[in-house]
């Protein structure tokens, strides 16, 4: 890994742009980040300096949603995402780092397909009732999908869309049940070398911009539009996504 000018022009704005989402936006495009370092960095290397910035933007943002979480959905991620960070562990061992990096390259460019068929009414998540079998496996879709690429978001989002839980509710119930699914991946991480000195040092670096990104998403989670912030966001994972898959599929 390079510290050189190219690599801090990525991260810089990457890590920013995943604390506001993290802070402000229900983690919904956090895991941008993750595609974009892998323009410049092996996929490995970006998922292992991520998550440590991703638990100190967690830090940042539990105490301002403290007790604001939808508690049953909460439980229900909870006790799904663990499963489904143990299913990602196991399956990382299989995947060659050209398979990774297609995946984080599908994960975001299916991200946008999902966001867009919400957007254009193809695909209508309508709250109603749903039943605990419902949460417990969007918890192992996210927590899996969580540990192979920082992307647990989305099946998060079906469950809670689905659900109707309101937009703070949502915002605390995210914070809480990705703050609990980065310290359960900490450990696997470690244990399969995806940590290394250099994703440490780089992340040491970054963490005050990591605390800056959620400060700021915490502020605006009010203040600016929703749909201002995520236009933005899909079309930095459409451009990611495509060139991830590109270099993978070459």
């Amino acid at each position: 890994m390079q510290f050189d000018a190219m690599f801090f022009a990525l991260a810089i704005p990457a890590v920013i742009f995943a604390g506001i989402s993290k802070g402000g936006f229900a983690s919904g495009a956090a895991f941008a980040a993750t595609p974009i370092l892998a323009l410049a960095i092996p996929p490995g290397m970006a998922l292992g300096m991520m998550l440590p910035l991703l638990m100190v933007m967690d830090a940042a943002t539990l105490r301002p949603y403290w007790k604001r979480w939808d508690t049953e959905a909460s439980r229900l991620l909870i006790l799904g995402g663990i499963p489904g960070v143990l299913l990602g562990a196991l399956v990382w061992r299989s995947v060659p780092p050209e398979a990774l990096k297609l995946l984080i390259g599908a994960v975001a460019l299916g991200f946008v397909a999902f966001q867009m068929a919400r957007r254009f009414g193809l695909l209508v998540l309508k709250p109603r009732p749903v039943g605990r079998a419902f949460g417990l496996v969007a918890g192992v879709a996210a927590g899996f999908t969580s540990f192979v690429s920082h992307a647990g978001g989305p099946p998060a989002a079906v469950y809670l869309l689905t659900k109707g839980v309101a937009k703070t509710p949502y915002q605390a119930t995210t914070v809480l049940v990705f703050t609990v699914i980065n310290i359960v991946k900490f450990v696997p991480f470690l244990f399969l070398g995806i940590f290394t000195a250099q994703t440490a040092l780089a992340s040491l670096m970054l963490a005050p911009v990591a605390v800056l990104g959620a400060w700021l998403g915490v502020r605006a989670h009010r203040l600016i539009p929703e749909r201002a912030f995520f236009a933005v966001t899909y079309v930095l994972l459409t451009l990611t996504g495509s060139k991830l898959v590109w270099d993978a599929l070459a």
